[in-house]
């Protein structure tokens, strides 16, 4: 007669493995007296072309100039993470990038680059940037459209 298998334990690997999540975590500036330039570079950006349901790939590189909080990275790496399955176009991910990590992190400036892998034969560049307000300066258009009134 055969044994009984015993339940199996999730591996090590399997029980630390986190799921996308949109969820950016915040730590406090060790120095927010200074202007100083944080960048993160993520080599493993991927989504799925709205129009061909085919795979997209890309670096995402985030460069700021923090303020009162910095961007954890691991939140950082799944929040990246999350948009894999998702249909985007390279101009509107990087715009949503940007205005999500400007909402999460309220730096002073921030450049959100997007680094797109060729397709049909051309490479996509994509640079978003934020700059907080101040002095004479305008503050920055939101990334919907604009509309007039007659």
């Amino acid at each position: 007669m055969p044994k009984a298998a015993r339940p199996r334990k999730p591996s090590l690997a399997a029980s630390r493995l986190r799921r996308p999540e949109r969820n950016l975590v915040t730590f406090p500036n060790p120095a927010p007296g200074r202007d100083y330039m944080i960048r993160h570079e993520c080599p493993e950006y991927t989504a799925v072309c709205p129009m061909t349901g085919q795979p997209d790939f890309g670096t995402i590189v985030v460069i700021y100039t923090p303020d009162q909080t910095c961007l954890e990275l691991k939140s950082l790496k799944l929040y990246l993470w999350s948009f894999r399955d998702e249909g985007h176009y390279f101009e509107q991910a990087t715009n949503q990038i940007l205005d999500d990590l400007v909402r999460a992190v309220s730096p002073r400036r921030m450049t959100v680059v997007g680094l797109f892998n060729v397709r049909g034969g051309i490479t996509t560049r994509v640079v978003a940037r934020y700059e907080r307000p101040g002095p004479g300066r305008a503050a920055p258009r939101s990334g919907g459209r604009s509309s007039s009134r007659s």
